[in-house]
């Protein structure tokens, strides 16, 4: 694997359009962190943390700036039903190497259903698509990676452990670790998923109230979180 070079882009502040720190969502801290900082994006880079934590909005506002369809699809998805995005992606850049694919794809589970109707009635060409709305919320949303995460990219994903099962997730994870080996593809996930986030050699970042912090996979909250509650989870339930 070719985990650990140059990172592909880098999302920072864009210098002609400066956000209002007092208006949501500059108030978040991991907002702040990266209009502050601005963050280097590497092979692959995972976002885990609580609701409302952020890493959500971080994530479409990275594929916006992007130039994706913020409810899924990729750099040439039209796709919109109601808006409910924040403007955080016209505050943002991504800077791209030279020579990196500026193609990229989106896929955010809540918005999958639309999605598919759209695809249904704009089928790509040579590309062929299966009928999503007749196979489970899973099984239409593996489908769709299958057919469509090919190639080199950018390939943005927001919780999709929502829409699996835990071999559901290990198949995702077969996927986005081939699309790692090629050297032109590139991986942004945010996930409540301990499996998800153990995607080899990402750079994982706990989202709250301090910002973006880097840890290592055994040491996230997540991680020792699920493990106490699989170890005895009596001591939880009891205060439900």
């Amino acid at each position: 694997m070719i985990f650990g070079q140059t990172p592909l882009h880098h999302v920072g502040i864009n210098d002609f359009n400066q956000p209002n720190p007092d208006i949501w969502p500059a108030t978040l801290a991991p907002v702040q962190h990266i209009l502050r900082e601005g963050l280097d994006l590497g092979r692959a880079t995972v976002f885990v943390g609580e609701n409302g934590s952020g890493k959500s909005t971080l994530v479409e506002a990275i594929a916006m700036a992007y130039g994706v369809n913020p409810e899924g699809g990729s750099t040439g998805a039209m796709h919109h039903s109601r808006p409910t995005e924040s403007d955080l992606h016209s505050y943002l850049k991504v800077d791209r190497n030279i020579g990196s694919s500026k193609y990229g794809y989106f896929l955010r589970a809540e918005t999958m259903h639309g999605f598919f109707s759209y695809l249904e009635d704009n089928p790509s060409t040579g590309i062929p698509d299966s009928n999503y709305h007749e196979m489970s919320h899973g099984e239409s949303f593996l489908e769709l990676i299958v057919n469509r995460f090919r190639g080199g990219g950018l390939w943005i994903l927001d919780e999709p452990e929502s829409a699996l099962s835990f071999s559901g997730c290990l198949s995702l994870l077969s996927v986005l670790t081939a699309l790692m080996d090629d050297g032109d593809s590139q991986v942004i996930l945010s996930t409540h998923s301990p499996l998800l986030a153990s995607l080899p050699g990402a750079d994982i970042y706990e989202v709250g109230p301090w910002g973006l912090r880097p840890n290592s996979w055994e040491e996230l909250e997540l991680v020792r979180n699920w493990r106490s509650f699989m170890d005895a989870p009596e001591r939880f339930l009891k205060y439900i």
